[in-house]
């Protein structure tokens, strides 16, 4: 298995869009891109999940695939704007591990 870095990964994207003459597109349209991936990954999730089963005609997605067609958007965007997502996810989990500390059960809290 291919294991890389958050770096890595917008290295390697970045690498892939770099061949390209058209470059990255604007963050609109990587947010309408963005959401549209969502959607598909939503719309597998319901189908296996939910109540809404897939047409006969309808081609089977995984959700991996779909998560990575997600990740890869995420990374474009991220790429774009020279957001070092290492950076920004370190900004998320601080505010996790300190505004939101106490919000839910700890796994020691629940056994005692």
């Amino acid at each position: 298995m291919d294991e890389r870095t958050m770096k890595e990964m917008q290295e390697t994207v970045d690498d892939y869009i770099g061949q390209f003459k058209e470059g990255y597109f604007s963050p609109l349209a990587m947010l309408a891109r963005m959401t549209e991936e969502l959607g598909e990954l939503s719309r597998e999730v319901n189908h296996r999940y939910g109540e809404k089963p897939k047409k006969s005609t309808e081609h089977e997605q995984s959700i991996e695939e779909e998560l990575g067609d997600l990740l890869f958007v995420i990374i474009c965007f991220a790429n774009s704007l020279h957001i070092d997502l290492d950076k920004a996810l370190h900004i998320v989990m601080e505010k996790f591990n300190t505004r939101d500390k106490d919000r839910w059960t700890r796994i020691e809290e629940a056994e005692e």
